[in-house]
């Protein structure tokens, strides 16, 4: 079912004034019918209303409120489903005063789902959260009232997710995604609620590409499925997995009349029973790294003296010599302490 939009003009505020002009008129009428057409039976009986005017003036007093139920009022950025006796008329959009058949009923059956959106943040101040809440609490029961749909563009975030990703690690990952509704029909009829599926599809969204990837990139890992290793991983390629992540929601709603405007990962980290253990291993590779660069270094240094040497002839060293000026140069270049120097005043040999 696709969105079929109403060309109503905002003629609320005319109708408005008709319809309480004309109850009026029947509030006229029913004195009328009295004081100016009333008759008397006897000189003593009591005044009868003309009776066919009282009438009419008193269904018009009656049923005359019924016309009201056809004003809506609609601000920026809202929307309004329609429905009569059951059939999809069509949807009023666009900011203004309207009014319709008074026996349309407005549809919505996500109004007064509250997700966590970017209003609801929590507050250190209790006062503050408490009075925030009833204020949330007070906006959802408006929308439940109005069905109507908002057109706005928002923010979803849903809890934290524990997941394991391709090594099997525990991970805990929170994503925010921005979104909104295209189309109202779709929304209100394909889906029972879209929020909640919204909400649904994120989560599966979530587990369906994290497990692709590494937490750190890994060898012999196969991240875009073309066959060959790459080194895609969630910490070092969070915007690509954002973006596959956005698309698999995308494909997902697409039927519920949602756009996904934005995916972007807020928190990223091991779970709290490995955390340790992979924090201790970073650690260790961290280190293994950068003795790795002091050895290659210190190599490279030996080596530049000794042939530094060899060309300037300042010494000539045999192979036992060389080795122990190597031992000495590698201890001093790659200790963790400063070296201690030692004067030899004796001979060499």
């Amino acid at each position: 079912m696709s969105e079929k939009l109403l060309q109503t003009k905002k003629n609320g505020l005319a109708a408005l004034c008709l319809i309480l002009l004309v109850w009026l008129l029947g509030g006229v009428l029913v004195f009328l019918s009295f004081q100016l057409f009333g008759t008397r039976p006897t000189p003593h009986s009591d005044l009868e209303p003309n009776w066919p005017l009282f009438i009419l003036g008193l269904v018009i007093l009656v049923l005359g409120w019924i016309p009201l139920c056809g004003l809506k009022v609609l601000k920026p950025q809202e929307a309004l489903v329609l429905t009569l006796f059951g059939d999809y008329i069509g949807t009023l959009k666009g900011e203004g005063f309207y009014w319709v058949n008074p026996f349309c009923a407005a549809v919505n059956p996500a109004a007064g789902t509250r997700l966590s959106q970017s209003g609801d943040v929590s507050n250190n101040n209790a006062v503050a959260a408490l009075i925030n809440n009833k204020a949330q609490n007070a906006q959802a029961a408006q929308e439940a009232a109005s069905r109507k749909i908002s057109l706005k563009i928002m923010t979803l975030n849903n809890a934290r997710q524990k997941i394991n990703d391709c090594l099997g690690n525990p991970v805990e990952i929170g994503i925010a995604v921005i979104w909104r509704v295209t189309d109202t029909a779709k929304a209100v009829f394909n889906v029972d609620n879209y929020k909640e599926y919204l909400s649904l599809q994120c989560d599966s969204a979530l587990r369906n590409v994290v497990r692709i990837y590494p937490y750190d990139v890994a060898p012999n890992v196969d991240t875009t499925g073309d066959g060959q290793a790459d080194d895609g991983s969630l910490r070092g390629s969070s915007e690509v997995v954002a973006e596959r992540i956005r698309q698999e929601i995308q494909a997902s709603v697409q039927d519920a009349g949602l756009e996904i405007l934005e995916a972007r990962i807020t928190y990223l980290a091991y779970a709290p029973e490995i955390a340790a253990v992979m924090l201790q291993r970073q650690q260790a590779s961290a280190i293994i790294d950068a003795r790795k660069m002091i050895v290659d270094g210190a190599v490279g240094m030996v080596e530049m003296a000794l042939e530094r040497l060899n060309e300037n002839k300042v010494v000539e060293l045999d192979d036992e010599r060389k080795a122990a000026m190597v031992s000495n140069l590698l201890v001093v270049l790659c200790g963790n302490h400063d070296a201690q120097p030692v004067v030899n005043s004796g001979s060499l040999y």
